[in-house]
């Protein structure tokens, strides 16, 4: 599967953390972007294993993917689905993925692609029937997981730091978030990336 952090096969290690939690995973560039001007992946690709990223560096253990329609359509182009269509399975084997999206999009033959419209919050109970007890990975972009995040339903942040700088592009999380709301729970380097994953605290008061 291509995330917003190159390609990502269906086998591997469960995701250590507590299922049923919805998870913002994403790589950003050093200075907080996660696609350049161009709404492009090129430059992650430049990083050693940006195509290919560790074990660890995902949660393989999602059963359910959220996206919306940009990081969708780039899917479509890069990995070129649409004239491939039996790579779907191959690349997100019978994960569900859910795309918030205002426009008729295509889909590829066979896959199990569901088209959402309007607040994340109403679609939640939708989206976590399909995950069952499986953890929901909000692949992207940084809009869509701040949605989640203003519903109260963003449980984790997990970050792989690419050593990059862009000049602009797509914001990693365009929202205020103070310290207060999150705690770091795990640092460390995974070849050139800064693997950094933090807890979302609920607001209080």
């Amino acid at each position: 599967m291509t995330r917003c952090f190159g390609r990502v096969n269906v086998g591997g290690p469960a995701y250590p953390a507590l299922m049923g939690r919805i998870i913002f995973d994403t790589a950003t560039a050093l200075n907080g972007w996660i696609a350049d001007r161009d709404n492009s992946l090129d430059w992650l690709f430049t990083v050693e294993n940006g195509d290919a990223p560790a074990d660890g560096l995902w949660p393989a253990g999602a059963r359910v993917l959220v996206e919306g329609s940009t990081t969708y359509e780039w899917v479509l182009e890069h990995e070129r689905l649409l004239e491939q269509p039996e790579r779907w399975a191959e690349l997100y084997g019978d994960k569900v993925t859910f795309v918030f999206t205002s426009r008729e999009l295509p889909m590829p033959a066979g896959a199990d692609v569901r088209f959402l419209s309007g607040d994340v919050s109403a679609a939640l109970p939708q989206i976590r029937a399909a995950a069952g007890e499986g953890d929901i990975w909000v692949v992207g972009g940084g809009e869509l997981a701040g949605q989640f995040l203003d519903a109260g339903a963003l449980d984790e942040i997990a970050l792989s730091v690419a050593p990059v700088a862009l000049d602009g592009g797509a914001p990693l999380l365009p929202r205020r978030l103070d310290a207060d709301r999150l705690h770091l729970r795990t640092a460390h380097a995974v070849g050139q990336f800064a693997r950094l994953v933090y807890d979302v605290r609920p607001v209080t008061g």
